[in-house]
């Protein structure tokens, strides 16, 4: 696995990538994708593609670190995320009871964190500073608000879960405006050709679905004449 091959993943959708992995990975089908909306703050941004650094806010109380270890505890964060390999991912769980109570993102950990080699974030925390953010970084996130109340680093490099999809330090994660999935690394590499694969598998459909003389018939013969392409 290769930064190259990474990037060529950017090429397609989500969905696309969810759909190739049922053929590359078949037990992947109903697992390691995020599972409940989230806000894009840029929709019209391609899709990321790196490796996951995971991490575990809190912001409703006050942190019980004094203001010398809580400035250490961000030191270390941010060595965390600037570490080795790239390009990176930031995903983070809020662990308060009503997670996106205070925004952890927002104008200022955007340009660092895109600074810093990260493409984006997946979390179900809250973001706000809509109109400053970091051009060309990308947030999936739980909730839109305005403060950033008492957030701070709990844990880094711990696992976490965000909306339905479990995620591990390194992971390998592909997202978007639809959500994002977890990549399994053996399976990187063939997600090209899986992808080409259905592409032309659907083309049949479509292009008889489009056509002047479509039907039930027709469609019948384009789903027989799809499922025999290899």
């Amino acid at each position: 696995m290769s930064a190259n091959d990474l990037e060529a993943l950017r090429r397609f959708d989500t969905p696309t990538i969810c759909n190739a992995l049922e053929l590359v990975v078949p037990d992947r089908r109903a697992v390691g994708f995020t599972t409940r909306p989230l806000v894009c703050a840029v929709p019209n941004l391609p899709p990321i593609v790196g490796h996951a650094r995971t991490a575990t806010i809190r912001a409703i109380d006050t942190s019980d670190l004094s203001a010398e270890e809580a400035r250490a505890i961000r030191a270390a964060y941010y060595e965390y995320i600037a570490a080795e390999p790239r390009p990176t991912i930031t995903v983070i769980q809020d662990l308060d009871p009503e997670p996106g109570f205070g925004a952890f993102w927002g104008e200022v950990n955007t340009a660092i964190h895109m600074g810093l080699g990260c493409l984006g974030v997946v979390t179900d925390g809250s973001i706000r500073d809509l109109d400053d953010l970091a051009p060309g970084f990308q947030l999936l996130a739980g909730s839109v608000g305005p403060s950033h109340a008492h957030v701070h680093v709990v844990e880094m490099g711990v696992p976490v879960t965000i909306h339905g999809m479990d995620v591990a330090d390194g992971d390998i994660l592909h997202a978007d405006r639809h959500g994002a999935v977890v990549i399994p690394p053996h399976a990187i590499t063939k997600l090209p050709a899986a992808v080409d694969l259905i592409t032309r598998r659907e083309k049949v459909v479509l292009d008889a679905a489009r056509g002047e003389d479509f039907d039930i018939d027709a469609l019948k013969a384009a789903m027989a004449n799809s499922a025999d392409i290899h």
